[in-house]
């Protein structure tokens, strides 16, 4: 069963990615310009093969993920392997990226890497009793689903490299019915890292990108959690993910949070709130991108 329009309803069924076969692209178009966007001078942006230890270790930490959800009465499913380095691909650790699911709809998206559709097929068995949506791939589109957050019969749309308003059109004609609030923060990709619902009424906010001025309407009357800073995690030769990765999270409930275990003072924020915070960690968030809503999907909320 898919159904799954917010971000904060009891948890039932969840994927969690994989980093096997884990691939910096090397003949992907739009990923080979990386370069010439980075902030970042110090060191090149990765091709090929990303190496082995980093691949196990972030294996090790999905696969305490997952026993961890499981253990709170969470369906734990995984995505099919594929050897992203020997097609050139990227990865199955972000499986947020690739599919949005809202309701019993899954919408296969027309992502900012070409090479990213090849992940497709290691969801094939997941999501085959799904109505699936596919964005054309022709029209000038370009969304990863995690520039979308989802609040019920609402959705707000980050408009950036990964999603743009063409996309956003094309998304307001699949869901007539949602009321889809277009934003535009920073220059960077994903919206998770910048807004967190919590649950009804309460979100937290990346106070380094959104302000008094430009914070969505559909969050008039909540209360907000502004972070004014995280603690940065390490990372192998090349940041892909900025020090905001920290505040990445995935709510299991409106009283259950699983938090990168380092945040300490976001931890006891989110305690003052009286949630239950499962610290966990994912040692290698900033090289490969992903924090704990990055590496999981939610395919059933009890809402």
């Amino acid at each position: 069963m898919i159904s799954s329009v917010d971000e904060w309803s009891p948890l039932k069924k969840i994927v969690v990615g994989s980093a096997t076969h884990a691939n910096w692209p090397v003949n992907d178009p739009v990923f080979s310009k990386e370069g010439e966007k980075t902030t970042w001078k110090e060191s090149p942006v990765p091709r090929g093969p990303v190496p082995q230890r980093i691949i196990e270790e972030t294996n090790e930490d999905l696969d305490r993920l997952s026993t961890t959800l499981m253990s709170l009465g969470v369906e734990v499913v995984r995505p099919d392997p594929l050897n992203f380095q020997v097609h050139d691909g990227m990865y199955n650790y972000c499986p947020r990226d690739r599919l949005l699911v809202h309701g019993s709809t899954v919408i296969d998206t027309t992502m900012m890497y070409p090479c990213r559709d090849m992940e497709l097929q290691c969801y094939h068995d997941l999501i085959q009793d799904a109505d699936v949506v596919h964005m054309p791939r022709d029209q000038g589109l370009v969304l990863d689903a995690a520039n979308v957050c989802r609040l019920g019969d609402r959705m707000l749309f980050l408009e950036s490299a990964s999603g743009n308003r063409a996309a956003y059109e094309w998304l307001r004609t699949q869901f007539p019915e949602v009321e889809i609030e277009l934003c535009n923060f920073y220059a960077g990709v994903h919206i998770d890292s910048t807004i967190v619902p919590l649950r009804e009424g309460l979100v937290m906010l990346n106070a380094s990108r959104v302000t008094f001025d430009n914070v969505p309407r559909v969050f008039d009357g909540w209360h907000k959690i502004w972070v004014t800073d995280v603690v940065a995690q390490n990372f192998y030769k090349y940041p892909y993910a900025s020090k905001w990765i920290g505040m990445n999270m995935l709510v299991v409930d409106p009283h259950t949070v699983i938090c990168d275990k380092n945040q300490i003072e976001l931890i006891k924020t989110l305690q003052s709130y009286r949630f239950e915070v499962i610290p966990l960690e994912l040692r290698h968030s900033r090289t490969l991108g992903g924090g704990f809503h990055c590496v999981t999907l939610d395919l059933h909320r009890e809402s």
